[in-house]
């Protein structure tokens, strides 16, 4: 087994390396040297190793089995070297890379740009101590220049550089340090030796054990810290130290914790008018007209309702929909119009003060003049390997191309590739469809005679729309997980067959694919129930069969309305996949830690090392933050796009997000090892995705609240056809009639489906909800002038909501500067400080 790790003891990093045999002729010399000194029979050999000409290097090997008190390795076949950069070493890449230090404090009052928040002892209990935050002075920085070493406020050499900063300069030299030289080719880099299969791992230790500080007062105990104040459960009401997280991890997962965090705090808003609408919904119960006339007997007790099915489904009297009525209204109220376009406001507010968090984020972890460049003209080893032609670039020379030919045949399969799995998906959806429209007439059938009153509590509530819809949510979130799982190998498997040239063009290829497909799987479900169901169904005698030619005729909505479908659709999916999520993140780890290091717990400490131990932990890929990512916009997408059906959403996200924050807390500090640190000055692509699903979701409430919701055909009941305003024969005018006689054989319901009250001599009509004339009418069974009528209602509303919506997001981003004034004047003020003490410093200090 072959290993690197990183070891960061006493403010100094110190680098493991492991290997254990000759899988490489590439390191020829690396194996040779271990073939010599394993015939020593010592327990340990310190020798220097000429790993990389700028680091010091010393080899431990694991030799003889009996000695175990020095034994380094539980396996006795592990050998460690040990990296030590020193100062110069540090000095001279931090000077390369350009990191920024400090160079003098700041000297702009803090109160002139930022006034004091009224009543601040109220967010006294969700503040850390200062001893755990540790802030630190405020300070003007500089690129490192190691020329200009007096320039530079440095205390303590040791300490100068951050842990993240010089986990990142070592990894940097491993990653750029050559390890065999032809005439034709230069090869380097530890993530070339690592996907050949020369290590094994690569990866930074933790600089304690996370359960208790180091034994040593002079090292650094910042792992221990996290744990007891970051990733405890009880402590989820309590700020996250963004300024340890970015120091102990880097910036780029310090800007995912706190984008998750700002994101959980903006879900306090959402979730309490969330809460306020449901609430109205729930206790304006008395002022449902409509309702009161469904559960009436004298109205919905005599009105007779056409079969929902061919065949099995017999005729059915409308009080029958009671309870999925009043269930209706709590959602689908005037309520519902104003959340939707409050979510539209909310979600513009949410992008955009965002905007201005970030940017603080950028000047405070000095991410300012951060470019990317290095990283775009980095190539992968893949690419490399892959990539035997060679071209002529101007800035790197000689590099490996891929043939215009092969790319395109290979973005060609690629595209096939997705289009055949979203045609999959889709196709599964169809099937679900199938199955609803086949198991509604078994349940119907089944659930003629009201067996399910007899069940304590819930059984009046059973009807066979609901048991349709939910067995029917349910088949499909385990379709949606199985695809899932299938389809995050074949994404990664078309990307790397792509064989993109850089890391940054991988993880957006990536992206794509993944969004693009979870996007698919996770609403296309929720987008049918929306937007299609109960929307071509015909009517009684001219139905409409699914494909045309099957004997499965379309669903029609409940009279109540197609909305509490979809928000039995949306709770279920949702809330399924944020408990699924928690428990996989939070419960593979560590079922697999716990399994991989089940023998080496029995040994004594000293002989299960604490780089063993870390080890032994699981990796956290370069994609582990893409998957953090995706997981939240896919709940983003949830909150934002059918929010409408469902104003307790944001309120699930929120207790979600609650756990969620903590989960990835105490997974980072408990079961993963310590990612490599590296710089990122914002959440990169997937702040474009969340700017694209805000303005899709506008479009989508808007068409919710008109065709989904019955709020429009009520309103306009009730201004141009009722005679007092009032709601008063709404139902019994949103109902067509239907001469039973019409019926054909193979739509009429059989002997015996029917209840015992329907009696086929006296009841010679049926109703159905549509705006169509009678029988015997001139234009019999087309649609009235109030279907046309409320058509256009829906569409002025859909065009007048979509306007203010926009209307508004754009007003708002406009008075939003993305940079706060203080951010854009500490900047400047930080740009004139450097060019003048560079000044100084060049015309006083010349000899330096």
């Amino acid at each position: 087994q072959t290993v690197l790790a990183v070891f960061l003891y006493r403010g100094m990093p110190l680098l493991f390396l492991t290997t254990g045999g000759d899988r490489s002729i590439e390191i020829l010399w690396f194996i040779n040297f271990i073939t010599q000194y394993r015939k020593m029979a010592v327990s340990v050999l310190s020798v220097r190793l000429p790993v990389c000409p700028s680091i010091s290097t010393s080899i431990y090997l694991s030799i003889t089995p009996s000695l175990s008190s020095n034994q380094v390795s539980d396996d006795r076949k592990t050998y460690f070297v040990k990296i030590h950069a020193p100062w110069e070493v540090l000095a001279t890449y931090a000077d390369v890379l350009k990191i920024k230090v400090p160079f003098k404090e700041n000297d702009i009052p803090y109160c002139f740009f930022i006034q004091d928040i009224p009543m601040d002892w109220l967010f006294t209990p969700f503040r850390l101590p200062d001893h755990v935050m540790n802030p630190e002075p405020d300070y003007f920085t500089s690129p490192f220049n190691k020329g200009k070493i007096d320039f530079f406020l440095i205390d303590d050499k040791e300490t100068f550089f951050p842990p993240s900063v010089r986990n990142r300069i070592v990894y940097y030299i491993l990653a750029r340090c050559p390890y065999h030289k032809t005439d034709r080719e230069d090869k380097k880099g530890i993530k070339r030796l690592l996907n050949n299969g020369t290590y094994g791992s690569a990866f930074p230790l933790h600089d304690s054990r996370y359960w208790k500080p180091s034994r040593d007062s002079n090292s650094e105990s910042e792992r221990f810290n996290l744990y007891k104040h970051w990733a405890q459960f009880f402590s989820f009401f309590k700020e996250q130290p963004l300024n340890l997280i970015r120091k102990y991890y880097g910036e780029k997962i310090g800007i995912y914790f706190a984008w998750l965090g700002f994101y959980t705090e903006m879900l306090f808003f959402a979730a309490v008018v969330g809460l306020i609408c449901f609430l109205y919904g729930l206790f304006t119960f008395d002022d449902n007209v409509w309702s009161k006339e469904i559960c009436s007997e004298e109205i919905g007790g005599n009105i007779i309702m056409c079969p929902l099915c061919d065949k099995k489904c017999g005729y059915w009297k409308l009080n029958s929909t009671c309870n999925s009525s009043w269930q209706s209204h709590m959602f689908d109220n005037v309520g519902t119009v104003f959340f939707a376009i409050f979510m539209g406001i909310w979600v513009t507010l949410f992008l955009e003060f965002w905007k201005r968090r970030q940017a603080r984020l950028e000047y405070e972890w000095d991410l300012v003049d951060f470019e990317e460049e290095q990283q775009q003209l980095q190539l992968r080893p893949e690419y490399e390997t892959k990539c035997t032609s060679r071209r002529l670039n101007r800035v790197t020379q000689m590099e490996p191309y891929l043939p215009v030919t092969s790319q395109c045949a290979r973005t060609f399969l690629s595209g096939a590739t997705v289009i055949f799995w979203i045609s999959l998906i889709i196709a599964c959806i169809i099937g679900v469809i199938a199955y609803r429209l086949a198991v509604y007439a078994a349940f119907a059938s089944i659930m003629k005679d009201s067996p399910t009153n007899n069940i304590h509590m819930v059984g009046s509530l059973i009807t066979p729309q609901l048991a349709t819809s939910v067995t029917a949510s349910c088949i499909n979130f385990v379709i949606i997980m199985i695809l899932n799982l299938m389809y995050e190998r074949v994404a990664i498997w078309i990307t790397d067959m792509e064989i993109p040239k850089t890391h940054l063009e991988y993880e957006n290829k990536l992206t794509v694919k993944m969004f693009l497909f979870q996007f698919v799987n996770y609403y296309s479900s929720c987008f049918y129930v929306a937007f299609f169901k109960g929307k071509f169904v015909g009517h009684p005698g001219d139905y409409i069969y699914m494909f045309g030619w099957s004997k499965l005729r379309n669903e029609e909505c409940d009279p109540g309305g197609c909305l509490i479908e979809l928000t039995t659709q949306l709770v279920i999916v949702m809330s399924g996949k944020q408990v699924w999520g928690n428990v996989q993140e939070a419960l593979v780890p560590w079922v697999m830690n716990r399994w991989g290091s089940r023998k080496a717990r029995s040994h004594p400490e000293s002989r299960y090392s604490r780089w063993e131990q870390d080890h032994d932990l699981q990796n956290f890929g370069h994609l582990g933050l893409f998957y953090e990512y995706l997981e939240m916009v896919i709940q983003f997408g949830f909150i934002t796009l059918f929010v409408a059906s469902f104003p307790l959403a944001p309120l699930l996200a929120l207790l979600n997000n609650i756990i969620e924050v903590r989960v990835d807390a105490w997974k980072f500090t408990t079961q993963f090892r310590r990612p490599v640190a590296s710089k990122a000055h914002s959440i990169g692509a997937w702040q474009e995705i969340l700017n694209g699903v805000a303005v899709l979701s506008v479009v989508t409430n808007a068409f919710i609240v008109a065709f989904t919701s019955d709020m429009i055909p009520r309103l306009v009941y009730m201004y141009a056809y009722s005679n007092d305003l009032s709601m008063k024969g709404y139902i019994n005018n949103s109902l067509s009639v239907f001469n039973i006689s019409g019926f054909s054989e193979d739509n009429r319901p059989d002997d015996g489906e029917s209840p015992g009250w329907f009696n086929s001599s006296v009841i010679t009509t049926c109703r159905y909800r549509d705006y169509r004339y009678p029988s015997g009418h001139e234009k019999e069974y087309s649609h009235t002038m109030q279907f046309w009528h409320i058509l256009a209602a829906k569409l002025a509303f859909i065009i007048i909501m979509e306007h203010v919506a926009f209307m508004v997001k754009f007003f708002v981003a406009w008075m939003i500067p993305d940079v706060p004034s203080e951010v854009k004047a500490r900047i400047k003020r930080e740009r004139y400080l450097i060019q003048e003490y560079l000044h100084n410093y060049e015309v006083f200090f010349p000899e330096r």
